[in-house]
């Protein structure tokens, strides 16, 4: 079992967020995922024909991130929330990565709710994982870039196990280290807002739905909500 907790000083700068943090044991990444395909494609099939398009810079939910990244001294125009970066990605190239089924299932979840979403394979992770604000100390290495070290700045907020830093301002890209594979078993998703009072029944609508991706394919799955009411819960 996984302990996550946020951090007073972090609950308190952000007082209105939330994280749905959604678990899947006995994954299994080497089989085809259908429904996920039909999620992928629904979503860009929809962006094709100019029925929906992904949340930008402009709505209210990609603002609040772009709050929040200025508020711990990110410029959130540099180095985006992970929603509004795939978002982008996918207005501009009609598709979204196709990357493997875990990981192409938190993307179109991402991407339809207009949430950031990201993961962690629970066995590469150490100890607790916290979110925090960062001391300048850590280490982190991005994800792809196994050679590559790097500290983030002293009060960006980051998530942290016992090792090193899992992700840089907040959700902007996560570690190497604990990256989700198709060999990944045993999964924490994460799902995020800084708006709960507006934007909560989005975040379990997105966590209902991530769910529903994973079922047919993990032994067992389930959901904890974590904030500045509950500041501590076990995955």
């Amino acid at each position: 079992m996984t302990t996550f907790h946020i951090s007073p000083a972090v609950a308190d700068a952000f007082p209105d967020a939330l994280v749905a943090v959604v678990t899947a044991t006995g994954l299994r990444g080497g089989e085809p995922w259908p429904a996920t395909t039909a999620a992928l494609a629904d979503l860009e099939a929809r962006l094709a024909e100019g029925s929906w398009h992904p949340a930008d810079e402009n709505d209210p939910r990609i603002e609040a991130w772009h709050a929040a990244y200025r508020a711990f001294g990110t410029n959130p125009r540099r180095v985006r929330p992970s929603v509004d970066a795939l978002g982008r990605r996918l207005a501009k190239k009609g598709s979204l990565p196709r990357i493997n089924p875990a990981v192409d299932s938190y993307n179109a979840v991402s991407v339809r709710h207009g949430l950031p979403a990201g993961a962690f394979d629970l066995d590469q992770v150490t100890g607790d994982v916290e979110i925090r604000h960062a001391d300048g100390d850590e280490s982190f290495t991005p994800l792809g870039e196994p050679g590559t070290v790097e500290n983030p700045k002293p009060g960006e907020v980051v998530y942290t196990d016992t090792t090193g830093v899992l992700t840089r301002h907040w959700n902007h890209r996560d570690a190497h280290r604990t990256r989700v594979t198709e060999d990944s078993t045993r999964v924490a998703f994460l799902l995020e807002t800084v708006a709960a009072t507006r934007d909560g029944h989005l975040l379990t609508a997105a966590a209902d739905d991530l769910r529903a991706l994973l079922r047919p394919h993990c032994d067992a799955s389930t959901v904890h909500y974590l904030g500045p009411a509950r500041a501590r819960t076990t995955a």
